[in-house]
C-alpha cells in the first residue's frame, strides 16, 4: 500500500517527521484498550490542484467523536485543518488518503485514562483504489456475516478505535469465503452496513438505506443522499431487511475508500440480474463531476491545497 516512504513526512503533535521514523510507545494506552479516535478523508487531482472532500465535516466529526470518550484534542479545528492540506503538498500529493488519528499516551497503564497526553498525528499516502478498479462497473459480491454490528451505541456516528474488531472480522471472514466484502447485522436482525461502508438498496426507483440508529452516519453517506434528492429521486431511510436486499434492483455500497460500488451479488446469487444499475450508473457519474471540481454546485465541498 505505502510507497515512496523515504520521502514521505508524516504530522505529530505540531511538527513535521520522516515517514519511517515515526513511532507509538509500546505501552501507549489506546494501543491496549482502543481509547482513540480517526477519520478516513480523501483528496482528489482537479484542474485547480489537488481538493480535499469536505475536510470540515470530516474534522469535525473527528472533534465530536473525541469529546464522546471524553478526549481534548489540543489542537483546534483550524490547526488540523490547516495541516491536512500542508501534509498533502510536502509529500508531493496531487490526489491521496489522509488519516488523522488521536490517542493516549503512556504516562500510566490501566482502564483509569486519567492524566494521560493526548497525541495527534496526520498522515497522507497515495490511493489510487481500494478495490479492483473494475468493481465500479462490474460490482462486488458479498456475504452476510455471521458477525453482528457493535452493540455500542458509540459506534453509530463516530470513528473510535476499539469498536472495530467485529468489522474486521467480517470483512476476514467474507474475503476468506472468496467474496469482496460483508454485510452486517443490526442487534435487531436489520441490515446495518457493510464492513467499513453504508449501504443503499434501489427499487422502483426508490433510494433507500438502513436508519443511523446502528451504523456510521458517513460523510459519503450524507452526500450521496444529497446528490440523490438533487437528481429527484426519492431517498428513504429505514429498517432494511435481509430479503429487501436479495429482492432489491440495484444494490450499492458508499465510503470514503469505496466511493459508490456496486453490489452485484449477495451470497453467491445474483442482485437481480447481476449488473450495475442505472441509478447506480447516475449517481457515480455525478459524484465523480463532483470530486474532480467539474461540478460548480457543490464547489463547497472541496478544498482546495494551493
Amino acid at each position: 500500500m505505502f510507497v515512496d516512504t523515504d520521502n514521505k513526512l508524516i504530522w505529530k503533535n505540531g511538527s513535521f517527521e520522516k515517514w519511517n521514523d515515526s513511532n507509538v510507545h509500546i505501552l501507549s494506552h489506546t494501543l491496549h484498550y482502543g481509547t482513540g479516535v480517526f477519520e478516513g478523508v480523501r483528496a482528489y487531482k482537479t484542474a485547480k490542484g489537488a481538493a480535499i472532500f469536505r475536510l470540515q465535516d470530516h474534522t469535525n466529526r473527528l472533534f465530536e467523536a473525541a469529546e464522546k470518550i471524553n478526549i481534548k484534542i489540543p489542537f483546534s479545528n483550524d490547526e488540523l485543518n490547516n495541516t491536512q492540506l500542508e501534509i498533502l503538498n510536502k509529500n508531493n500529493l496531487d490526489q491521496g488518503y489522509i488519516r488523522p488519528i488521536v490517542y493516549l499516551g503512556n504516562e500510566g497503564l490501566g482502564l483509569r485514562a486519567k492524566d494521560l497526553s493526548v497525541n495527534v498525528a496526520i498522515a497522507a499516502w497515495e490511493w489510487p483504489s481500494y478495490m479492483d478498479p473494475k468493481a465500479k462497473n462490474d460490482g462486488i459480491s458479498v456475504i452476510k456475516s455471521s458477525h453482528r454490528q457493535y452493540d455500542n451505541p458509540l459506534h453509530s456516528g463516530n470513528k473510535i478505535i476499539g469498536t472495530y474488531f467485529s468489522n474486521t472480522m467480517a470483512l476476514h471472514e467474507a474475503l476468506e469465503s472468496g467474496a469482496d466484502e460483508a454485510i452486517m447485522m443490526d442487534k435487531d436482525g436489520f441490515i446495518s452496513e457493510g464492513s467499513g461502508e453504508n449501504i443503499f438498496i434501489v427499487k422502483n426507483n426508490i433510494i433507500s438505506t438502513p436508519t443511523k440508529a446502528h451504523c456510521l452516519n458517513g460523510i459519503t453517506r450524507q452526500s450521496v443522499i444529497q446528490i440523490a434528492k438533487d437528481l429527484d429521486f426519492e431517498v428513504q431511510e429505514e429498517n432494511i431487511r435481509y430479503e429487501d436486499l436479495i429482492n432489491a434492483e440495484e444494490a450499492f455500497f458508499t465510503g470514503t475508500a469505496v466511493e459508490i460500488t456496486p453490489i452485484t451479488k449477495l451470497d453467491n446469487k445474483p442482485i437481480n440480474d447481476g449488473k450495475r444499475g442505472e441509478v447506480t450508473y447516475k449517481l457515480q457519474n455525478k459524484f465523480q463531476e463532483i470530486i474532480s471540481g467539474k461540478n460548480s454546485l457543490y464547489e463547497n465541498w472541496l478544498t482546495y491545497t494551493k
